[in-house]
């Protein structure tokens, strides 16, 4: 059993920091009433998480390979850990982002060395082994989120949803110290820090400006600046990486259809499969008026299903990449079309069945996507392409949270216009998209409540219905281009090259196929 204490380090550290990516989404209402926020600043509460850790994955990957892997993750621990408690007690919406930022910062030095660990540490059918295990925890860690963010909100506070971090990180430091071995690539390459920089830049302006513009429109200056400044900081990145001699990303890489097609569904799977559960959690306990525990377990069958299909995929694969990541991504759709049959009479239990769908897809994509892309490069780059698969993960969380805004603040507005009643449309749809349903329908006369909760009702289930279709629509995308694209061999899928087996600059069997 000693063998498997490092895989237990690294999926413990990997449990908290994709817990910590949809945990905040249930405590979102009460964190909304607590500290007075709008849709804009409960996006960025999830959003400042998931694009430091997605931003900073690739540099963090590349520069574990030369500075050491079990360091790296050691340090993104603790920074992990103070982040938490400084979320904790946040005063107010402005800190709690700014701390949000930091211990997104510290998770991606642990994610951004998770898979290359892995993949140090193991080999064979153990290596399997570990890849399932670790993809079931991945699986659910992002589905169990909204029930222990339930759990911990309802009875005692959604402060407590960082405070948790603390004991169960400082064990993860102790199991990491003990079992977890030191590795570094070969040679001490000069850091990419102008392509690291560019591609944060060009992340971060592009959400930004997606996130502003539901708010102050698509035309003001401002949100056309954070567009400009996202392409032109894209296009440096673009130029640095063809030219620079270690680039964060390898970009002749995309020339393979088969890596192109898994950074594709790497990209489409969070968004397409998580990000609408903020809006699922503000219609059921800000509309509905479930508590917290509530609307969490309405959330958990899908965290059993992907648990499920992660165990099942390990225990009778391996099964080609291209069915696997294909196939789950074609349940991922088929789930969230599933849900996206809301009308004002429906109820929490209306999600379940699409979530069970997409959940089992979840479950058979996630370990799948890391071992094809490992096992493009051999053992002293799996740093780069580690960081680079989830980097496009949590990217994808992050863009579609804020894509997902633009729709759903606007299909609101667009019942409410289409209503009449209402003066200001635009300004009662920003109250209600940022979780003041009920505060908005107390301020209305009394004679007017009971058919104002009726409206309100059918603008949020117009509102999830239009981001569903759209998350169906991703996935479906998705699942066609990695059926027509991905070409890794079943052999070799969860395999990496054997460490010294490949002489420099020649291609291992699977990134032939590629």
């Amino acid at each position: 059993m000693r063998k498997w204490w490092p895989l237990a380090a690294i999926c413990l550290g990997t449990f908290m920091l994709l817990l910590d990516v949809t945990i905040v989404t249930v405590a979102l209402p009460a964190m909304a009433t607590d500290l007075g926020t709008t849709l804009s600043e409960l996006e960025w509460v999830v959003d400042a998480y998931a694009l430091a850790l997605a931003t900073l994955l690739l540099g963090v990957g590349s520069r574990a390979d030369r500075i050491g892997r079990r360091r790296v993750y050691l340090v993104g621990l603790i920074v992990f850990t103070a982040a938490s408690v400084a979320c904790a007690v946040a005063p107010n919406a402005g800190v709690l982002i700014g701390a949000r930022v930091v211990q997104g910062i510290g998770a991606a030095g642990m994610f951004g060395t998770t898979i290359a660990l892995l993949g140090m540490h193991y080999g064979g059918r153990d290596r399997g082994v570990a890849f399932a295990l670790w993809g079931a925890t991945n699986s659910v860690a992002a589905a169990a989120g909204p029930v222990v963010g339930g759990l911990l909100t309802q009875y005692l506070d959604w402060r407590w949803i960082f405070f948790v971090n603390l004991p169960v990180c400082l064990a993860a430091v102790a199991m990491t110290l003990l079992s977890v071995r030191e590795a570094k690539g070969q040679g001490r390459q000069q850091a990419d820090v102008l392509g690291a920089v560019s591609f944060t830049v060009a992340s971060g302006a592009l959400t930004f400006g997606l996130v502003r513009a539901h708010s102050d429109g698509w035309t003001t200056p401002f949100t056309l600046g954070l567009f400009g400044t996202a392409a032109a900081a894209l296009a440096l990145f673009v130029m640095v990486e063809t030219r620079v001699e270690h680039p964060v990303l390898d970009l002749s890489l995309f020339r393979r259809p088969s890596f192109t097609g898994i950074m594709t569904g790497a990209l489409f799977l969070q968004g397409a499969a998580f990000a609408y559960l903020l809006y699922e959690s503000l219609w059921m306990q800000s509309v509905l008026g479930y508590e917290p525990v509530e609307a969490g377990l309405y959330i958990l069958p899908m965290c059993a299903s992907a648990f499920l299909a992660s165990v099942l995929a390990g225990r009778f694969g391996p099964w080609p990449p291209r069915a696997t990541i294909g196939g789950g991504l074609a349940l991922v759709a088929m789930g969230s079309g599933i849900q996206a049959t809301l009308d004002a009479g429906s109820s929490g239990s209306s999600l379940v069945a699409g979530l069970v769908v997409a959940g089992l897809g979840v479950g058979l994509v996630t370990p799948s996507l890391s071992a094809a892309a490992l096992a493009t490069v051999p053992p002293e780059r799996g740093g780069m392409v580690g960081g680079a698969v989830n980097t496009f993960r949590q990217l994808g969380f992050a863009l579609g949270i804020a894509v997902f805004g633009v729709i759903f603040q606007s299909r609101i507005e667009g019942v409410l216009k289409t209503d009449g009643r209402i003066p200001d449309p635009h300004g009662a749809a920003v109250a209600l998209s940022g979780g003041h349903a009920r505060s908005f329908i107390a301020g209305r006369p009394e004679y007017e409540r009971s058919e104002m909760t009726r409206l309100v009702r059918e603008a949020f289930t117009s509102g999830l219905n239009a981001v569903l279709v759209v998350a169906a629509a991703l996935g479906a995308a998705a699942s066609l281009i990695i059926v027509a694209t991905v070409r890794v061999p079943t052999a070799d899928a969860g395999q990496q090259p054997e460490a010294g087996a490949i002489p420099g600059g020649q291609e291992t069997r699977a990134d032939a196929a590629l």
